[in-house]
C-alpha cells in the first residue's frame, strides 16, 4: 500500500511540473501563430517564459489578504464620505436657489406698481406707503444678491 501513495504522490508531482515548464511560439507554414510546451522541428521558435500565477494578479506585491482587505474597506468607506459630501452639496445649493428665486418674486412683487398689504403689529392689514415699499425693495435686492451670488 505504501508504495501505491508513493507512486501517486510521484505521478501528481510528474503533472504538476508542467505547470512551470517552457512554452515555444512559432508561426505554421499557413501564417498562424501556434503556442506549444514542445519546441517544433525544422521551424525557428522563440521560447517564451511562464511564471506560475500565484493569485489574483491586480494584487499589489507584497501585501497580505488583511491589508488588502483594510485598503479595500477604507476605500468603500472614503467613497462613502463623498457620496454624503456631494448630497449635502447638492441639498445647500438646492437651498441657496430656492431662496434666491423667492427673494427675485419678492422684488418683482414690490416693483409690480400695484398697492401692497402688510400686516402690522395689532395683526390688521395696512397699505403700505411708498417709502415702506422702497425700503422693502432695497432690502430685498440686497438679500437677493447676497442669496443669488453664493452659488
Amino acid at each position: 500500500m505504501n508504495r501505491f501513495v508513493i507512486l501517486a504522490v510521484a505521478v501528481a508531482a510528474a503533472v504538476a511540473l508542467p505547470a512551470g515548464a517552457q512554452l515555444y511560439k512559432y508561426v505554421d507554414k499557413n501564417g498562424k501563430t501556434v503556442y506549444s510546451d514542445q519546441p517544433p522541428p525544422d521551424v525557428d521558435s522563440k521560447q517564451i517564459r511562464v511564471q506560475p500565477s500565484g493569485g489574483p494578479s491586480d494584487a499589489p506585491a507584497g501585501k497580505t489578504a488583511v491589508a488588502r482587505d483594510k485598503d479595500a474597506d477604507k476605500s468603500r468607506k472614503d467613497m462613502a464620505k463623498a457620496a454624503d459630501k456631494s448630497e449635502k452639496d447638492a441639498a445647500r445649493q438646492a437651498q441657496i436657489q430656492a431662496r434666491c428665486n423667492h427673494l427675485k418674486a419678492d422684488l418683482a412683487g414690490y416693483e409690480g406698481g400695484v398697492r401692497l398689504q402688510r400686516v402690522n403689529e395689532k395683526g390688521e392689514r395696512e397699505f403700505m406707503t411708498d417709502e415702506q415699499i422702497e425700503q422693502a425693495k432695497t432690502r430685498t435686492r440686497r438679500e437677493m444678491e447676497e442669496a443669488c451670488n453664493q452659488k
